[in-house]
């Protein structure tokens, strides 16, 4: 008799002729259904993989859910990072009203909803708490057809497992990149920002035909803070002057540390009537700190400043505003120059 490998079974592979042929339907249709989930969740890792930061994490997340379970806005909050992103599908008033949902919830930090289906303003909102899927923080989604269904509730579970490990991984980067961007002695943004951020906005001022100022600072004394009473003194003066600084500008504007006691402030929509008057505050507000050095002399700060005119070269915009420093230095400190050799006044002592 010859040898048939459908009796003998050798190395136990299946019997097919002696199987149900229902039995085989079912099996063949949840290998089918485990191939699609696999080919799913496939898609999940490789769109949060292509996404470094969270806003991309959030948004790509929300793409990759929406064929499956349809909402108007997915947002994530994490507590301890203070970090927090929404992605918002709809538009016109129904923006409107799902944003305003969005941004009460999260001022009542998500309220850790866990699951549980809510009701506010027309809009219906899960929220699930992360921490219990190996991640931090919480996800919160809105939309107008009302509480998930048991498959669509799974589906997202399932699929917060992944995004957990993302969005740590997300975070971690930003971590990072706050770090390399920020001077770490003042908290403000360091050199190599400058030099990334500079080009773009003088390019967008030139194709919108936006005002824009460059402001040069340095300090005036510092030196003799650092030489008599040593540089953890000259520390604590350097921060407590980016402070203040910092407290004054838009959070547009671009505000720098170059190094040392020299401050870089770049403000955009900006014309040089109004630069000219920050830039007299800011004088004044180092002015009333009151940082004095031993020989009683006051710390200052000298400022120069010029505007971005149409055929002006980056460089040349540059030069402008350090030769306007100097000559604020050489008028007598503590003032500011205006490109074209406008002086304002004396800072208040």
């Amino acid at each position: 008799m010859s040898y048939s490998p459908a009796y003998s079974n050798p190395g136990n592979v299946r019997d097919f002729t002696r199987v149900n042929p229902d039995d085989m339907r079912e099996e063949l249709n949840r290998y089918r259904h485990q191939t699609e989930w696999l080919s799913v969740m496939n898609e999940l890792h490789g769109r949060l993989s292509g996404a470094v930061d969270l806003p991309g994490m959030v948004e790509g997340f929300s793409i990759w859910l929406m064929p499956f379970v349809e909402h108007d806005l997915l947002a994530y909050k994490n507590h301890d990072r203070k970090r927090e992103h929404s992605f918002c599908s709809c538009h016109g008033p129904d923006r409107r009203r799902v944003m305003k949902v969005a941004e009460k919830m999260s001022r009542n930090g998500f309220l850790s909803l866990d699951a549980d289906c809510l009701s506010e303003n027309g809009f219906y909102i899960q929220g699930w708490d992360l921490g219990s899927h190996g991640g931090d923080g919480s996800l919160l989604l809105v939309r107008k057809e009302g509480c998930l269904e048991s498959y669509e509730s799974y589906m997202v579970g399932k699929a917060i497992e992944v995004l957990a490990v993302s969005l740590r991984r997300a975070l971690d980067y930003e971590d990072l990149f706050d770090l390399a961007s920020k001077d770490a002695l003042t908290g403000l943004k360091n050199r190599r920002v400058f030099e990334e951020r500079i080009g773009p906005m003088l390019e967008s001022a030139k194709r919108h035909n936006h005002s824009i100022c460059l402001v040069c600072m340095d300090l005036d004394r510092f030196k003799q803070i650092n030489d008599t009473l040593g540089h953890a003194e000259g520390d604590e003066v350097l921060k407590k002057i980016a402070r203040t600084l910092s407290s004054m500008v838009r959070s547009e504007d671009l505000l720098v540390r170059m190094g040392g006691d020299e401050f870089t402030l770049v403000l955009p929509n900006t014309d040089l009537a109004a630069a000219e008057n920050l830039a007299a505050r800011l004088c004044s507000a180092v002015d009333r700190l009151n940082i004095v050095t031993p020989t009683g002399i006051k710390v200052g700060i000298s400022i120069g400043l010029a505007q971005w005119k149409e055929g002006m070269g980056k460089d040349e915009w540059f030069q402008y505003a350090d030769e306007s420093l100097y000559r604020a230095k050489a008028l007598g400190r503590s003032r500011v120059s205006v490109h074209r050799h406008r002086i304002c006044t004396r800072a208040a002592k």
